[in-house]
């Protein structure tokens, strides 16, 4: 009798090989868009001069994934995957070509919003499919392919996009990628068959008063979100103010966008929610800091620069392949390794903001912050699909996404006032130690709570 095949041996088989491939591409195309907009960002306001609203597109961009997400979540409850899984991409690849094509900023800005709507919408109709169609053992593996699909653009995006920008345009950044979309829904069209019009089942768990609020919900954390990145990108009287503003709009709004108990982290789905958070919080409050730090203090040129950005995606890559052949390892003892690796690569990272030690010293520590990453972000999203009804998938995978937004964009936006209050851009050595050594203790607090996303004990009612 031949041998069971391995679990990546099943997820490239010839059941799951053209829905693997599709859901790689979509996810690449994102990543890929991700990593290199902001290289081609200086050029393009300037041609379209809109240097006052520099920050806006990215602010745009998150503000639409958050309703995106949202309205995603929302569809696949109570319509199944097929309509987010189809709409995400068509909107995403819209706004490509709109950006691209663009003759003023304002047009532009309704780009980035086209691609932030198709971008949330897609990302939560890739988890709602991967809890629909692959099996338990499997997901691991499809998790573990998923963060690798993000490999190639840390590599090479950032380059291409430079060469784009300097040799031909900055508008092929956006026109390059749209095929690539539209080849992904295609590989797609075969699953399309298959899926359930509705549901899967499953029961709904919210009010009937939480799901009518959903959307203005959406509406209002996006705004406040928005406010709150602006006021942090520029401190000031009148930005705390807009900032405070942001805060009013974002509490009450995550009380119905999230699982009831995630910011008290509660046992089960709401910790794993909240483990997204600190996990993308801690690590991207960081490496949003890391290429200004060696550029500032050790004088490094660009390209070098960037370089632990490039071994730390190896490194995520790495250990998410990892885990992904091993899915019988207990998730919430993954979860608490990758956060202790996390707190010292954070934590060891450190070394960059001195000056007298030579820069290479980080490219260890982040290749560690990298692999802890990697163990940790698969297990969240493993147990995530455990813990989710199919019928709340959506809702859940929203969460997910949203506190993942608003935590990265919280935690870089921290390291954004310590480097005014108490360091500069050309001398960032003070804000860089704190700032590293916190978001290594917000890993510490993470791999305390590993424990919780487990889910509560059944209650003996005999």
């Amino acid at each position: 009798m031949a041998p069971a095949p391995t679990e990546n041996e099943a997820l490239w088989g010839p059941r799951y090989r053209v829905t693997t491939v599709g859901l790689v591409l979509l996810v690449t195309m994102v990543a890929f868009e991700a990593m290199s907009v902001g290289t081609a960002m200086p050029t393009l306001v300037a041609e379209l001069d809109g240097q006052e609203l520099y920050s806006w597109p990215f602010t745009a961009f998150l503000a639409a994934s958050v309703i995106g997400t949202v309205l995603s979540g929302r569809l696949i409850d109570s319509r199944g995957t097929r309509l987010s899984l189809v709409g995400g991409p068509v909107l995403f690849g819209t706004g490509l070509l709109l950006s691209g094509a663009a003759p003023t900023m304002e047009l532009l800005l309704a780009g980035r919003v086209l691609q932030g709507l198709g971008g949330g919408v897609q990302i939560v109709a890739v988890y709602a499919l991967i809890g629909l169609v692959y099996p338990d053992r499997i997901r691991p593996a499809v998790f573990g392919v998923i963060s690798a699909a993000w490999v190639l653009p840390a590599l090479i995006g950032p380059a291409v996009a430079g060469l784009l920008t300097d040799h031909a345009s900055w508008r092929w950044v956006f026109f390059g990628l749209a095929p690539f979309v539209a080849l992904g829904i295609l590989l797609l069209m075969p699953l399309f068959r298959t899926l359930p019009r509705t549901p899967a089942g499953g029961v709904e768990v919210r009010s009937a008063d939480v799901r009518r609020w959903l959307f203005v919900s959406a509406v209002a954390a996006a705004v406040g979100l928005s406010a709150l990145t602006w006021a942090a990108q520029h401190p000031g009287l009148a930005t705390g103010v807009l900032g405070v503003v942001g805060l009013v709009l974002l509490a009450p709004a995550l009380g119905r966008l999230l699982p009831p108990g995630t910011l008290r982290a509660a046992r089960g789905l709401p910790t794993v929610v909240l483990s997204r958070g600190l996990l993308t919080g801690a690590f991207f409050g960081v490496e949003a800091y890391l290429p200004l730090t060696l550029t500032a203090v050790h004088g490094t040129s660009p390209a070098l620069a960037g370089l632990p950005l490039t071994v730390g995606a190896i490194g995520w890559s790495s250990a998410s392949a990892w885990q992904g052949r091993r899915p019988e390892y207990p998730r919430d003892r993954l979860l608490r390794n990758g956060y202790l690796l996390l707190a010292l690569g954070l934590a060891g990272t450190t070394v960059g903001a001195v000056a007298f030690l030579p820069f290479w010293l980080v490219l260890p520590f982040w290749i560690v912050a990298g692999f802890g990453m990697g163990l940790a972000i698969p297990s969240v999203s493993v147990r995530l699909l455990e813990l989710s009804p199919p019928a709340d998938r959506g809702y859940n995978s929203a969460a997910l996404q949203i506190w993942d937004m608003l935590l990265s964009a919280a935690c870089i936006g921290f390291g954004g006032v310590l480097l005014v209050t108490v360091a500069s851009a050309g001398a960032p050595t003070p804000a860089v130690v704190l700032l590293n050594l916190l978001m290594a203790g917000l890993a510490l607090v993470g791999a305390l709570l590993a424990g919780r996303t487990n889910p509560p004990a059944p209650v003996d009612k005999s």
